[in-house]
């Protein structure tokens, strides 16, 4: 080997080693894992610029930055991804843009129980994704949608369980509610649906029914008992006369005492004024109080009262009078503590 040639291979090997030195100051900070676990979200609207300044104010310094170089150099539109992203410990730029750009979003879980009104579910929802909570009510309220899940406004609270679900983020009103309805249809078996017919109602009727139970007794042990007398009550002709549905109608839940006055209220939801059951759950059923309402026992009683000790539970009879005696020392307690 000559001198000359020695001298080449060694200036060769220099810029390789410069290089290879360039190289691994400019690109290992795209590659190295030094992210906190986070979660993104890119809505319509998000600029590289943007999402930038979102991971800066949780990921090491210059890590939203580099993130954003990368979508750039892949071509990345985010408008076309929309959604929630999550970023784990020890994911590198590069593994977060490559998710952006999979279009591998994360699954926001949406869990709903003890909820009364559409507005409340709403409220519940839009906390968790990207629509507002009136584009859902618009949803709920879109007779035509309704249909085409085979229910109305009023008894959508029927089709919507509550229970636990996942969805992306960036899901739509329509395609929530049909999910969720979808499940819905699910529950109602021909097992559950033949029971509903033995008691002479529709799965919609007994969804209503086991609303109206579940305001009526906090008490797992007393839902058939009460489903049961407010059966009967309607296989004899006679109103519900339930207090929850006077509630619902006057818009309060937290009335204790229900007045003369109150039983007035001029509303289809009024079982005082108006026969049979009213036009869709006063509540969004739970599951195991419609099992309740299907499996309710025989039993021949149609007046109830709530026991005077407030312990929750119920004084049952089939007599008028004795119902009357029931009522008179409820009402006395609450006269004793102030309640009115």
């Amino acid at each position: 080997m000559t001198s000359k040639t020695r001298k080449i291979m060694i200036m060769s090997v220099a810029v390789l080693a410069a290089v290879a030195a360039v190289a691994a100051v400019v690109i290992t900070p795209y590659l190295s894992g030094s992210a906190r676990p986070a979660r993104i979200y890119v809505s319509p609207g998000t600029t590289n610029a943007a999402l930038a300044d979102s991971l800066s104010a949780c990921q090491p310094r210059g890590f939203g930055d580099r993130v954003a170089t990368l979508l750039s150099l892949l071509n990345v539109d985010l408008s076309n991804r929309i959604g929630a992203y999550d970023i784990a410990a020890g994911d590198s730029p590069l593994d977060v843009a490559r998710r952006v750009r999979n279009r591998q979003q994360a699954s926001i879980k949406l869990t709903f129980h003890n909820v009364r009104t559409t507005g409340q579910f709403a409220e519940v929802v839009a906390a968790r994704y990207l629509m507002t909570k009136d584009e859902l009510m618009q949803c709920l309220a879109d007779s035509a949608f309704c249909a085409s899940l085979g229910k109305t406004p009023a008894t959508m609270p029927a089709a919507l369980m509550p229970d636990t679900y996942e969805f992306y983020w960036g899901v739509t009103p329509q395609k929530l509610l049909t999910t969720i309805a979808r499940y819905a249809s699910r529950f109602w078996t021909p097992e559950r649906t033949a029971r509903a017919q033995a008691l002479g109602l529709s799965p919609d009727e007994v969804a209503t029914l086991a609303s109206i139970v579940e305001e009526e007794t906090a008490k797992p042990d007393e839902w058939g008992m009460v489903a049961r007398l407010y059966v009967n009550r309607l296989n004899q002709g006679m109103k519900l006369q339930a207090d929850p549905t006077v509630k619902f109608a006057l818009g309060n839940f937290a009335l204790r005492r229900i007045t003369h006055a109150m039983l007035n209220t001029d509303s289809p939801y009024n079982t005082y004024r108006c026969d049979g059951l009213p036009p869709g759950p006063i509540r969004f059923p739970d599951p195991r109080v419609i099992d309740a309402v299907l499996s309710a026992p025989a039993h021949p009683y149609t007046y109830m009262c709530a026991k005077e000790d407030f312990s929750g539970y119920h004084n049952f009879t089939d007599s008028y009078s004795t119902h009357l005696r029931n009522a008179a020392r409820y009402q006395a307690a609450l006269n004793s503590r102030g309640i009115h």
